[in-house]
């Protein structure tokens, strides 16, 4: 069964003029092309599209589902003639990315930043998820590229199937008072702190649900006394001794220029991250897309 956009456009004038005449006249169809167009998809579909009566016509039931998907049909045929002209009159586009808390946080905005600034045409959709969420949604094309931890250590996620890029490297240590007991240790392992009050970031962060993981796996639970939602006002909280916190160590350093806190490295393996991009192929994303993740690739440091 075929029908070609000028039959669902005759259908649809048909079925709104209830005249076989009328709606020829509307698609700009002689009378007797518009009636064999109409034979010929009921011919197609084995059936009946329209009742004849003397007042005119009126689709059937099998007409009423051809008319809405007609509708559909045509409605998408003009956005995407809308989405066209755009690109006629100066490229746009819109960019898809899904990334872990570091990722989104530390690491993206000011590539990010530059990249938007020269490009204004292009608009951004950006989501925090789990590493492990974000391959499975690129994976399924439901984002045009993810940023995630890798898994050479077990800490990350395997990337198997998609196509990667090195991105950035994300060390995570302990921000610690800077008067506290632990704040004299050269490294410590999680572990080791795991009696302590945690403060921590809210739920649905990806690096909240990455640090109970691990602390589940040594056979413990988190003790959080706060959830806030960046690193901060995490960071604020531990200079008042409300507890202690596991943040990147990026965040760590810009915090303590101007609060009394310290970074202690964990010992951990999965504490030192690979971040990457992944995408499904390169060279299938659209032209937009695959130079923003070229841009965000170039600076790329060495694998630890």
């Amino acid at each position: 069964m075929r029908f070609d956009l000028t039959d669902l456009r005759l259908f649809l004038e048909v079925a709104e003029a209830e005249s076989i005449t009328g709606g020829a006249a509307r698609a700009n169809l002689a009378l007797a092309s518009a009636s064999a167009r109409i034979r010929g998809m009921e011919e197609a579909a084995g059936t009946a599209l329209l009742q004849r009566g003397r007042r005119g016509v009126t689709p059937t039931p099998a007409g009423q589902a051809v008319l809405h998907h007609a509708r559909l049909v045509l409605q998408q045929m003009q956005r995407m003639r809308g989405e066209l002209g755009d690109y006629a009159q100066g490229l746009k586009g819109h960019v898809r990315i899904l990334g872990n808390t570091a990722a989104l946080t530390e690491f993206l905005p000011e590539p990010l930043a530059e990249w938007l600034a020269a490009h204004p045409r292009i608009d951004i959709d950006l989501e925090e998820r789990p590493s492990h969420a974000i391959v499975e949604a690129v994976a399924a094309g439901l984002a045009d590229f993810g940023i995630v931890a890798d898994a050479a250590d077990g800490g990350g996620v395997s990337q198997g199937g998609l196509e990667t890029l090195p991105f950035r490297i994300d060390r995570l240590v302990l921000a610690v008072p800077r008067g506290h007991p632990l704040a004299r240790r050269r490294r410590i392992a999680f572990a080791e702190v795991l009696d302590e009050d945690f403060v921590g970031l809210g739920p649905g962060s990806a690096l909240q649900e990455h640090l109970g993981r691990h602390a589940a796996r040594a056979g413990r639970a988190l003790k959080l006394r706060v959830r806030l939602g960046g690193f901060d006002a995490v960071c604020r909280m531990v200079e008042q001794g409300v507890g202690l916190a596991v943040v990147p160590q990026t965040a760590a350093r810009r915090c303590r220029r101007s609060m009394a806190i310290r970074a202690v490295p964990l010992s951990d393996p999965w504490a030192l991250r690979q971040l990457t991009v992944c995408v499904r192929r390169l060279d299938a994303l659209p032209a937009h897309a695959r130079r923003l993740v070229e841009h965000l690739a170039k600076d790329a440091p060495p694998a630890p």
